[in-house]
């Protein structure tokens, strides 16, 4: 399993060069900025959704996954000024490009951590959607819009 050196240590032991790294480490949180770009018409609804969102991110410290817990460790480990601003999303093409570009790249991963880190990134995904629920009070559905991105993402992720 890999270990984890840290995105600016150069290739870590599973073979990730540093800016492919600082790629995995960063698409949960475009992730989360995408899924919450579906529904944006409520502040409230996006607080909501980005709340949900980075307690999937957090939830992945749980993981029985050396790399899952590796991305989440550098994840909050990012200063402020190391995350993308809001004017670098270009939009959830982009993102499914990225999302194909990491699955790519996990070929070289050991297969239960290419898995688990692609399933946890769908998580985070659903859970963004999930959170405010569409016509519902309690979070049980999502819209068209977010049905066909979560859809999308399984697809870019080769989840199914």
């Amino acid at each position: 399993m890999p270990s984890h050196s840290g995105p600016r240590a150069g290739v870590g032991t599973a073979g990730f060069s540093t800016q492919e790294w600082s790629q995995l480490v960063a698409l949960p949180r475009r992730v989360i900025v995408a899924a919450t770009s579906a529904e944006a018409d409520n502040p409230r609804r996006t607080v909501v959704e980005g709340l949900a969102g980075l307690e999937a991110v957090a939830a992945g410290r749980a993981f029985d996954s050396d790399l899952v817990r590796a991305v989440v460790a550098d994840f909050y480990a990012e200063s402020e000024d190391d995350g993308p601003a809001a004017e670098e999303f270009a939009g959830r093409a982009a993102v499914l490009a990225e999302c194909r570009e990491a699955t790519r790249v996990l070929r070289r991963a050991d297969p239960a951590d290419s898995a688990a880190y692609r399933q946890w990134i769908q998580s985070i995904a659903a859970r963004v959607c999930l959170a405010a629920g569409y016509g519902g009070l309690l979070g049980e559905r999502v819209s068209a819009e977010e049905g066909r991105f979560l859809s999308d993402l399984g697809t870019a992720l080769a989840l199914g």
